[in-house]
């Protein structure tokens, strides 16, 4: 009866059971749908959320009802958060989705890896810094986990959608955004971090697979599948997008990751950055490019005013800011040697095997060396060595990592080792110094050295030695044994070397020909190249160089404007002067392209394909296999000959290989670019119709054709000349120089009128590599087909 009824709210605060709370405000929250079992539904999905027990349900609601009683307050400022380590928000949409693969599966263990990253605490200061900023500089401690969760804070975020809009002054409707750029210094890095993010995304890379979030893209191998969100690429391979679309519009953000490398592309990268930041925004539709630059070590305070010059001095602190994140770096003991050491490679051979049997296991080595010869080298006696420990000591296999490997080699060091009782050495180079961690790592070996490159203008030629290196990378290379635990380093120097050391490496584009980096700015319109913003502009003198061999190349005109045949030339990723020849081949005269692209696959595949033999008895072994690979001509047509007989050989490539001596790995890479190289040629029409396939069988080049190729070459290396002086030396055309034929020439001893070499570096004296005979004649022609007779010049 109505008149014994109880009012509605009276019913409602009596019906308020112990599993139910009163906020504040008045209003209640059930806490039932927690603490009851769920009901099983037929098909029961798994939630992507754990259960929440009573406890933490409580909690919950008590700090939904603090919230809801507290006054709003403005978001903590970037430095503030920092200083407060504040706890990242939970259940926002932008948080890592958890993937499930059953109780303790690899998605489980990724999700949880990722929330103990020191930088997820700092996931909302990112986003509001990016939100509110053009320009941020984070700077990220080693391992706090920059390089992989940053894009996955952000490409969630409303402004990183996909959008249609009108160009100004036009009808046209272009898309803009919807992926985020990440850039690495270093292929590995590049695909190691892809993949590593892929899985972390929940859409692994893998052979066949059309769609995904993450993808990546580096030279002679890109794998972006439908959907891509971030997009890990090297710095040149950005560079090369910049030619196609210099408005970036596929990208809603370019992240610059471990800008303290600057390295000659990242240098140009950001300049052309800048350019774009202070233009109209005319190509984007008026939606704007988020840019963050990432680093551990970098110069913030530089970085920022790179950038904030751009802007009016009223927005400038608004408009490029920077945030420091706190790494996870666990202590590393350092270990000094108390004397030089008379030989690196010996030195570190003994301290990898003196850790490996006195160090605690498990724990992995990481050991840095020179280059590649120097990792083979140090692999062969520590693999012989090892057959020799107790049964009693654990077994060792040494990985090798360096740039040149192919993907797969590289993803071993990166793997735990599956056999039992076995200690993982990776030998690396300095290409494990920064952006990817090796797991597993507990002991690092460091020699103290890196092969560094040097160009000098007025030489026209590059040394590349063996040189101390900084500071900075001394303590990144030590860093590498305090990602997980606590470690030690041992430094195969002395502390009196080490306080020696500068504390930063030159950037590359003050030491290295910047003739690649003159052609992709004036490919992309650029006219005055010395007042192009550059944090470091390089010498006039090298400028100046750069514009004189691109005159000579066809690349510029007169002035110094691009040419078409400049513009077709910096559209392939490979260094200039081949590009140069590239395109001459296609002429009439020539008519060499393919047999053009298999030189250029073997000479850019990363490394000599010739095994190096130290012993005069292996050197007569091999002298007598390697009698039909060998030409008279030199090594050009060696090479070509070496890769025709590669693929026609359709039994057991492996095995051809290693009867000639000849690395399976680098023709396996030769391949690769092979393919790729007569792609681009038929889509720039360089090729009429499709190479036939392999195997074909091998049919020596003529004595006739072969001029013809080697003049060919000479229409990019004209200038990479010598010819052969009364005393029995040979002075090189372009300054006059002495120069040597390198001891791993097939005309090393023999003495031609005149040479043509590709490569001409420096180290105990100056070598000419990869030479070729050609006759002094040539060299004028070579000339005059650009400048006519000498009367005209």
């Amino acid at each position: 009866m109505a008149s014994h009824s109880e009012p509605p709210a009276k019913r409602r605060k009596k019906g308020l059971g112990p599993n139910v709370i009163k906020l504040p405000n008045g209003k209640t929250l059930s806490l039932e749908g927690y603490l009851k079992p769920p009901v099983k539904a037929a098909n029961p999905v798994e939630s992507t959320q754990p259960p929440a027990s009573a406890a933490s349900a409580a909690s919950a609601a008590a700090a939904a009802a603090a919230a809801a009683a507290a006054p709003a307050s403005s978001s903590a400022k970037p430095d503030d958060a920092i200083k407060r380590r504040k706890k990242p928000e939970t259940g926002s949409k932008d948080q890592p989705r958890k993937q499930h693969a059953g109780p303790g599966g690899k998605e489980d263990a990724l999700f949880k890896a990722r929330q103990e990253l020191p930088i997820s605490q700092y996931r909302s200061q990112i986003q509001s810094a990016v939100r509110q900023s053009d320009v941020l500089v984070l700077v990220g401690e080693t391992g706090s986990g920059k390089s992989t969760q940053v894009p996955q804070f952000l490409y969630h975020q409303s402004w990183c959608k996909r959008r249609k809009v009108k160009l100004p002054d036009t009808d046209r409707e272009v898309s803009v955004g919807g992926m985020i750029a990440i850039t690495q210094p270093r292929r590995v890095a590049a695909t190691t971090l892809a993949n590593r993010v892929s899985r972390e995304a929940g859409t692994p890379l893998g052979k066949g697979r059309k769609d995904g979030d993450v993808g990546y893209s580096v030279r002679f191998d890109n794998n972006v599948p439908r959907g891509t969100k971030i997009k890990f690429l090297t710095e040149g391979m950005l560079l090369q997008e910049f030619l196609q679309d210099p408005n970036l519009r596929d990208y809603s953000a370019i992240i610059v990751d471990e800008i303290h490398e600057r390295s000659l592309d990242v240098d140009l990268l950001v300049g052309f950055l800048k350019q774009m930041l202070a233009g109209d925004k005319a190509g984007r539709g008026g939606i704007p490019l988020k840019v963050i630059i990432m680093s551990a070590t970098a110069d913030v305070e530089g970085i920022q005013d790179f950038f904030r010059d751009i802007y009016p001095e009223g927005r400038q602190q608004e408009a490029v800011q920077a945030l420091r994140i706190e790494g996870r770096q666990y202590p590393v003991q350092i270990v000094y040697e108390p004397e030089p050491v008379p030989n690196i490679n010996d030195a570190l051979v003994e301290t990898v095997l003196k850790a490996h049997t006195q160090e605690q296991f498990p724990g992995d080595i990481l050991g840095f060396l020179l280059g590649q010869e120097e990792i083979e080298s140090a692999q062969k006696l520590i693999e012989e060595r090892a057959t020799s420990l107790a049964s009693n000591v654990p077994k060792i296999k040494v990985v090798p990592l360096y740039g040149q490997l192919s993907n797969e080699a590289q993803r071993e060091a990166f793997l735990p080792v599956k056999a039992p009782f076995t200690r993982k050495v990776v030998l690396a180079t300095n290409i494990a110094e920064t952006s990817v961690t090796v797991p597993g790592v507990k002991y690092v070996v460091d020699c103290g050295k890196a092969r560094v490159k040097q160009f000098r203008p007025r030489l026209g030629m590059e040394s590349l030695l063996g040189k101390p290196i900084s500071k900075s990378s001394a303590l990144q290379r030590t860093g590498r044994a305090g990602r997980e635990g606590p470690g030690k380093c041992f430094r195969l120097y002395t502390k009196e070397a080490f306080d020696t050391l500068k504390d930063a490496d030159l950037p590359e584009i003050l030491r290295t020909d910047v003739l690649g980096a003159v052609l992709t700015m004036k490919a992309r319109g650029i006219q005055d190249v010395v007042n192009f913003p550059l944090m470091d502009p390089p010498e006039l003198e090298a400028i100046h160089k750069a514009m004189l061999q691109l005159h000579f190349l066809g690349a510029v005109d007169e002035h110094g404007g691009i040419t078409p045949t400049g513009e077709k030339m910096a559209r392939f990723p490979v260094p200039v002067p081949f590009a140069a020849v590239l395109l001459a081949a296609a002429q009439p005269e020539f008519d060499c392209v393919l047999e053009v692209i298999d030189i250029i696959s073997c000479v850019t595949c990363g490394g000599d394909i010739f095994i190096q033999l130290q012993s005069e008895e292996q050197q007569e072994e091999m002298e007598e296999a390697r009698k039909e690979l060998h030409r008279r001509e030199g090594d050009i047509i060696t090479i070509l000959t070496t890769m025709q007989n590669y693929t026609a050989e359709n039994s057991d490539r492996t095995e051809w290989c290693k009867k000639r001596g000849i690395k399976g790995r680098e023709m396996r890479q030769a391949l690769n670019i092979r393919r790729q190289l007569r792609g681009m040629c038929l889509k720039h029409k360089l090729l009429a119709e499709p190479a036939p396939a392999d195997p074909q069988a091998f049919v020596p080049i003529s004595p006739e054709a072969a001029e013809k190729l080697l003049k060919c070459f000479l229409r990019g290396f004209a200038s990479k000349t010598a010819i052969l002086q009364p005393d029995a030396t040979y002075s090189t055309t372009e300054g006059k120089h002495t120069v040597a034929v390198h001891p791993s020439s097939v005309l090393h001893g023999k003495k031609r009128e005149a040479i043509m070499f590709l490569e001409n570096v420096f180290t105990r004296k100056n070598y000419a590599k990869k030479v070729s005979a050609i006759q002094a004649g040539w060299i004028l022609e070579a000339y005059q087909s650009k400048y006519g007779s000498p009367g005209e010049w």
